[in-house]
């Protein structure tokens, strides 16, 4: 297995006194020695994530992160780095001879990353061996599946990039988070009146195990002032790839869609992937289903005449 990783880009970090000096205060106020000692280990993981992330000029919050506080140390398996204004890495300690990393459910959720660091048997010395946006269903990824840890600080700076540009962080949809005016369809037929429309839509179709985001979008008089429902559905496959879905619905007492109305999904390049366009008596307009891989990004374009509205997306 390790013959596998030479080809991929680690990084050693020393684990030197100040390491295990706070490993070992840490495993001090635990009297069960296996949580003591996952303790101890989760300490020295982060501690190495921390070095390598600091060598590179990234700032991180270590203090504010829950694998420093007693109480979540005892209730759960955890061991995250808090990333100001970026989220929380969870950085796992892997054993020498062990070829899979293993990720508890407790931490399955709000994480922007999971970075495998194996350390020696003789907890002197850590590799940060990669890490991986996404957690199989079993909670244990083989060590050759990981992203390489050099493409880390890439994949830092691209959530950075869509949080400041304002795109859609879809792998959020799954923790139930939606900001810039997306909702989940749930929330938004439950809360508003004006989408009956959508309400009796083509919905039924969508996957049952699918997560769906909605936006109402404004063409403004061009239109007659209809709002539009822009739904997005989510589907996480097994190969860690996402199947995406796009409609446009009619909302409020509108039972059809304006013709003409434009519905476009455009490449990071800019390049028009596919189109589709509304006829007389289109009650939705669908895209081509599509899949793509964690940090992939893709826009999709409302238009009508002149008029157009575009919303960004990350994976």
């Amino acid at each position: 297995m390790m013959r596998e990783l030479s080809t991929v880009s680690t990084f050693k970090v020393p684990l030197g006194i100040e390491a295990h000096d706070l490993a070992r205060a840490f495993w001090q106020q635990h009297r069960d020695r296996a949580k003591a000692k996952q303790v101890y280990l989760n300490t020295l993981a982060v501690s190495a994530v921390d070095f390598y992330l600091r060598c590179l000029g990234i700032e991180t919050n270590w203090a504010a992160s829950s694998s420093r506080n007693l109480v979540y140390q005892l209730l759960m398996d955890i061991a995250d780095l808090e990333i100001p204004n970026l989220g929380r890495l969870e950085c796992r300690p892997v054993l020498p001879e062990v070829d899979v990393v293993s990720i508890p459910p407790e931490v399955w959720s709000e994480r922007i990353g999971y970075v495998a660091v194996q350390l020696d048997a003789s907890l002197q010395e850590a590799t940060l061996l990669g890490f991986t946006t996404t957690v199989p269903e079993s909670g244990e990824l083989p060590l050759a599946q990981l992203q390489a840890i050099v493409e880390l600080p890439a994949h830092l700076q691209q959530i950075q990039l869509a949080k400041l540009s304002k795109v859609q962080v879809l792998s959020q949809w799954f923790e139930n988070l939606f900001d810039g005016g997306w909702q989940s369809l749930e929330t938004l037929l439950a809360t508003n009146r004006q989408t009956l429309a959508l309400r009796h839509g083509h919905i039924s179709q969508l996957h049952e195990n699918s997560v769906q985001g909605v936006k109402l979008i404004d063409l403004g008089l061009q239109i007659g002032n209809q709002s539009l429902a822009l739904l997005i559905a989510l589907v996480s496959e097994s190969d860690e790839q996402v199947s995406v879905m796009v409609q446009l619905h009619p909302t409020g007492t509108e039972n059809y869609l304006s013709p003409d109305i434009k519905l476009t999904l455009l490449l990071e390049s800019g390049e028009i992937e596919h189109t589709v366009q509304s006829r007389h008596q289109d009650n939705y307009i669908q895209l081509k289903r599509f899949r793509g891989r964690p940090g992939e990004c893709f826009n999709i374009q409302v238009a009508y005449g002149e008029i157009s509205v575009t919303e960004n997306f990350i994976i």
